[in-house]
């Protein structure tokens, strides 16, 4: 992912790529943190938290796309933004705003979610997302729907939202086939955070 987000950038006429960290090529956040605006995080969940805070301490804004890992100590941070969507697909955001609506109409829901191999949290971040916002779109709020995980290779990210009722079911879904289909998301993100008057903020639907 981020080898597609460092073209993506580097793609964007109003953006300058000014350090890639990665221990593979032997550099660290802190090496890049100096020239930078806003850092981009799609790293794992046991180094994301400290990578956000190392950002916010040096008062570099972070757009974190990673999963799997507790926000909270984020909120007593200060000194930039910080920005979280488990899922930068438009497509899958207007999935996600879709299937709230119809769980205020539809009396059941289960979710599956299926990712490729190398996926390391279970259920991912949209699926959980995705599951908060139903159960909080209903009157009374209901509990969260039920989610199945899938994770097989050959699989990049996809997701159903399938919603029984009395003789009808209503299946949503949402496929992303190549990466790329990230990659709006995280530039809207990169562009916006700074702007941002909550921080941590969550969830892609904010920014649209």
């Amino acid at each position: 992912m981020g080898a597609t987000v460092c073209e993506a950038v580097e793609g964007a006429p109003d953006m300058r790529l000014t350090g890639r960290a990665d221990p593979a090529l032997g550099t660290t956040l802190a090496e890049v943190l100096g020239d930078a605006d806003v850092v981009v995080d799609f790293t794992q969940p046991d180094t994301a938290l400290a990578n956000a805070l190392a950002c916010v301490e040096a008062g570099v804004h972070v757009v974190i796309g990673t999963t799997g890992f507790d926000l909270a100590p984020l909120r007593a941070a200060r000194g930039a933004n910080v920005f979280v969507a488990p899922n930068f697909a438009i497509g899958a955001v207007l999935m996600m705003k879709f299937a709230a609506e119809a769980a205020r109409h539809m009396a059941k829901t289960e979710i599956v979610e299926l990712h490729h191999d190398k996926k390391l949290d279970a259920p991912s971040g949209t699926a959980k997302r995705t599951a908060e916002l139903m159960a909080a779109a209903t009157n009374p709020p209901s509990p969260p729907p039920t989610i199945h995980s899938v994770r097989l290779p050959g699989l990049v990210a996809h997701q159903e939202v399938i919603l029984g009722d009395l003789g009808q079911t209503l299946t949503l879904r949402h496929d992303s086939i190549d990466r790329v289909s990230f990659m709006p998301g995280v530039l809207l993100a990169v562009r916006r955070v700074g702007e941002l008057t909550e921080s941590p903020l969550v969830g892609l639907e904010h920014l649209l």
